[in-house]
């Protein structure tokens, strides 16, 4: 990398910083002003249409303004970093594009269940409020922000910090244990 280049990523570093450690709005108008375009000029590249590649490029800023103590210059550079959720929010976006709408919606209050159905499913919940408890903390968590908060995996490695994979595998080895826990 020649010096120009890495005194260009030490300024974005210094960017970063400074919007995680003083919320500075000129350090951020600097990365929105380079980034924003370029943001939406991939994403529009990668298939989005205008408005909601620009609609994603805003969310991306968004977050980096929300979440720049995450960003790690030891892992990647502030592009890379910034780029990556761009990626990751596209993909979010096209999940949410595919996920089709219901149909007919119930109107009206439902029948109530037969009592021993209650009580089934009860016995159920408790039994997976124990298996859950019962999970080692590291795949509990992540168990917890997936399915409770809602979460998808990008957003819990952006969140975390840890590596994707490391993300899908703990969730994968929790569920395995629920399954085999609610046998």
């Amino acid at each position: 990398m020649n010096e120009e280049m890495a005194n260009g990523q030490d300024q974005w570093v210094s960017y970063v910083a400074r919007v995680r450690d003083a919320q500075d709005q000129h350090a951020f108008a600097e990365l929105f002003r380079h980034f924003a375009p370029r943001v939406k000029y991939f994403l529009m590249r990668s298939g989005a249409d205008a408005g909601l590649a620009e609609e994603c490029a805003q969310e991306v800023m968004a977050t980096l303004w929300h979440k720049a103590h995450l960003f790690d210059p030891t892992r990647a550079s502030v592009a890379t970093w910034i780029f990556t959720i761009a990626r990751n929010r596209r993909i979010d976006a096209l999940r949410k594009e595919r996920r089709a709408e219901p149909e007919e919606l119930p109107w009206g209050p439902e029948e109530a269940a037969p009592q021993d159905h209650v009580l089934a499913l009860q016995e159920e919940a408790a039994a997976l409020g124990d298996a859950l408890r019962k999970l080692p903390e590291k795949q509990r968590v992540l168990i917890e922000r997936a399915y409770f908060g809602d979460l998808s995996h990008s957003e819990i490695a952006e969140e975390t910090g840890l590596p994707l994979g490391t993300i899908k595998s703990r969730i994968r080895l929790a569920l395995d244990r629920l399954r085999h826990a609610m046998k």
